[in-house]
């Protein structure tokens, strides 16, 4: 449990420093680790290298402000990112198997196939659909247990039923269990999607796996249904309200706060929240 809890601490490291173009160097130095050492429990731990998953995050990144920022040239985006023009182009073809301008064009779809049920074609809401059911609220920290999943979001069913078992004890009336999501998985390959699993707690509790999530302004759209639609009502939230809305997602990760549970059908009332600059 404490090598696993230090590579999360690492992975959180990386994520919160990747675009001051950190090395594996300052990782380990930074975790008081051996480069040895850390390359090798990282990569026990999440069977991927570090330097395989720092390109892949600059990569995944990058694709995402293409898909964000409207209005921002590839080029600029390329550079934000430490890459020239004509590397930025071929380095991103060949990671993402297209052109980061087609990739682009395909942002603009109203329409997407769910990568979790690929027969399902789903189309968004409008813009102004959106807009009427999100608020913007400001949320607080909260301190919680949890558990890093590293794979397809498809098994979160499961593993929550899990988590829910194992952390039993714990759960009071007025415990939330949320998810911190950190990858889209239209581009991210789905093996090596980032979730946390979280519950809240209101006292500190004498556990490794602890940790608060930061709050602060978040748009918050509220979900009823089956846990299925989850993917397609928040790809049309990224693709349709945010580039249009005004506000830019920031460098925190969005959250998904259950309200209610139905374990049996499968039916959920959730908030999706959008955290917003």
């Amino acid at each position: 449990m404490i090598k696993k809890e230090l590579i999360n601490q690492s992975i959180d490291y990386i994520l919160q420093h990747f675009d001051e173009n950190i090395s594996i160097e300052d990782v380990a130095k930074h975790f008081h680790f051996s480069k040895f050492y850390f390359c090798r429990a990282f990569k026990e731990v999440t069977g991927e290298s570090v330097y395989a998953f720092m390109k892949r995050l600059k990569m995944d990144q990058s694709a995402v402000a293409i898909k964000l920022e409207k209005n921002k040239t590839i080029t600029d985006i390329g550079l934000d990112y430490g890459y020239s023009s004509s590397n930025y182009s071929s380095a991103f073809k060949k990671h993402h198997r297209v052109s980061p301008a087609k990739f682009r064009k395909s942002t603009n779809a109203t329409s997407r196939f769910n990568p979790f049920y690929p027969k399902e074609l789903a189309s968004f809401k409008t813009f102004d659909d959106y807009a009427k059911r999100i608020k913007i609220e400001e949320m607080n920290d909260v301190l919680v247990i949890y558990e890093r999943i590293i794979g397809n979001y498809i098994e979160l069913k499961e593993k929550w039923f899990c988590f829910m078992d194992t952390y039993k004890d714990h759960i009071k009336a007025e415990t939330l269990m949320i998810e911190r999501f950190y990858d889209d998985p239209t581009i991210t390959s789905l093996n090596r999607c980032i979730c946390d699993l979280c519950m809240t707690v209101t006292e500190v509790c004498e556990l490794d796996n602890m940790t608060t999530i930061k709050g602060g302004k978040f748009a918050t759209y509220r979900f009823e249904g089956e846990i299925q639609d989850i993917f397609c009502t928040l790809q049309g939230i990224f693709s349709i309200w945010l580039p249009k809305s005004g506000y830019e997602m920031d460098e925190r990760y969005g959250l998904n706060i259950y309200r209610k549970i139905d374990r049996n059908n499968g039916q959920v009332i959730m908030d999706l929240c959008i955290p917003i600059k």
